[in-house]
């Protein structure tokens, strides 16, 4: 089946081809390694992998970069206010780079309890720093650049397709309406590619800033900008800009720099697909597009893709109101991120999504129903099966395989994730009643191979096989019930249940499954 996405670049459902047949090329927005991430940040994350699964099942190979900031995202979009790792760092008591390293080792072990399946490239700002000043300096020579007191910008006029991506009206579009206006910027959206480090200040991480991308003004005279609307008028420069080749500017990477130069210098000057928050679109990704796209003179990606927001209980995320939950915090409150992964998978990437704890119960709920289903491979015994055999087994096999390639072709259609949830449901309820030598066993096993490939949900993971000891209990509570012993039986049933066990008698004999 063809693979579908929604492109934000053409706001419809496309058809996906790749650049190169048989390999796909993407970029994921990761994480600002400044604070622990919370259940809305995961849900991008969770989705995207769903995205490199299907890809997978779709016969290509991936070559995916996602990078950890770990400097120069300012708290603001209109590039002021404090970066977020020194804030982390003044918060913390710690350098930026302690607390970098921190919760960068925080982000990558929530995504293994998560099931995240890791990108080919996890990579960090601060070591690609030489690609971003090659980058602003390629900028510079075509003409892109201006600087100002505080450091280097994109002069978005330049670009006559900067509004195009995310539709932005500029016209109507007051300074400060987007971002804060600035005296010397010379539109109001313009973003600062390189950063100077404030006078007065030391930051943790701050590199030399090359005499080549600076603009020295002659010395003894004040630095002029020559902002728009500001022709005539000298500004006092900051006292770390230099008069001379002789004297030292720090600064560092504005935030959208980042992901252009990580994205070009690994996967080259077009990717196929760059996904990422619908948060990003009107800023982040509209600004990654500008820059990219003036420097290499091709398209950036050609497909976008963006998740909508998860709202909590119905609300904004919000630190003031405690709602920014963690993995910690659901840990501590008896969830698993298996849980949490499923929950987020009851929607679509597109869908506004709305975390409740009742909804996450409801999902650990499903979540353990659908382990129930994945134990009873362990107890149906493969002479059974023989493919000879006329019995129901066969019927039970082909709908099991049916299963498998409805899943797969619903996240073809543009990462159906609830639909996809929905098949899973409708197969095992197919499987609920049967008695154990009418499933079979190679085809339940094929099927949840398929779940934990596609959705990622760790089935046969998390389902190990009972132990000798309780497999002997079970038969003695049998032959109990065969002798009416009924007190034995209910001992040996609470026997079991301390261990973690449950047991239900079917007619075919008992099922146990796990606590």
């Amino acid at each position: 089946m063809t693979l579908k996405l929604h492109n934000t670049l053409t706001s419809t459902v496309d058809t996906f081809t790749p650049l190169t047949e048989g390999k796909v090329t993407l970029y994921t927005c990761g994480p600002t390694v400044y604070d622990y991430p919370h259940v809305g940040n995961w849900a991008s994350f969770i989705y995207w992998d769903i995205l490199v699964r299907t890809l997978i099942a779709s016969g290509y190979t991936v070559e995916r970069v996602m990078n950890l900031t770990d400097v120069g995202h300012l708290v603001s979009d209109a590039d002021e206010g404090e970066d977020k790792l020194e804030k982390g760092a003044r918060r913390e008591n710690k350098t930026a780079w302690e607390v970098a390293e921190f919760y960068a080792e925080d982000f990558l072990a929530g995504m293994e309890k998560l099931g995240l399946l890791p990108p080919e490239h996890i990579v960090r700002a601060t070591d690609f720093i030489t690609q971003q000043i090659d980058l602003v300096r390629i900028l510079k020579e075509k003409g892109f650049t201006y600087q100002t007191t505080d450091g280097i910008y994109f002069d978005t006029a330049k670009f006559p397709a900067y509004a195009n991506f995310a539709r932005l009206d500029l016209e109507a579009q007051k300074a400060g309406a987007r971002v804060e206006a600035s005296d010397e910027k010379r539109q109001p959206w313009d973003f600062a590619l390189w950063k100077f480090t404030e006078p007065g200040i030391t930051r943790d991480m701050q590199w030399e800033t090359p005499d080549d991308l600076l603009e020295l003004p002659p010395i003894g005279q004040e630095y002029g900008v020559g902002s728009k609307g500001h022709a005539n008028r000298t500004l006092t420069p900051y006292s770390l800009l230099p008069t001379s080749n002789d004297e030292v500017v720090y600064g560092f990477p504005g935030w959208h720099l980042e992901c252009s130069a990580m994205a070009m210098s690994i996967l080259g000057p077009t990717i196929d697909i760059h996904t990422g928050g619908i948060d990003h679109i009107p800023v982040h990704h509209t600004n990654e597009i500008a820059q990219s796209e003036a420097a290499s003179e091709a398209r950036f990606a050609n497909f976008w893709l963006h998740n909508n927001h998860l709202k909590i209980d119905g609300g904004k995320i919000s630190k003031s109101l405690g709602n920014g939950y963690t993995l910690q915090d659901l840990e501590a409150k008896g969830f698993s991120a298996l849980d949490l992964r499923l929950f987020i998978l009851q929607g679509q990437y597109t869908s506004e999504g709305n975390f409740t704890f009742e909804n996450l119960t409801a999902a650990q709920n499903r979540l353990k129903n659908w382990r129930d289903y994945a134990v009873l491979r362990h107890q149906i015994h493969d002479g059974l099966h023989d493919d000879d055999k006329k019995n129901d087994d066969h019927e039970t096999y082909v709908s099991l395989q049916a299963a498998s390639g409805a899943l797969r072709e619903a996240l073809q259609n543009n990462l159906n994730t609830p639909e996809a949830l929905r098949i899973v449901d409708e197969a095992f309820a197919r499987v609920d009643g049967k008695s154990l030598d009418r499933i079979h066993r190679h085809g339940l096993v094929s099927f949840l191979e398929s779940v934990d490939e596609l959705l990622g949900v760790q089935l046969i993971d998390t389902t190990p096989d009972i132990d000798d000891e309780a497999k002997r209990t079970i038969l003695e509570r049998e032959r109990a019930r065969e002798a009416k012993d009924w007190v034995k039986s209910d001992q040996l049933r609470d026997t079991l249940a301390r261990a973690g066990i449950s047991v239900r008698d079917m007619p075919s004999g008992t099922v146990w499954s796990r606590i």
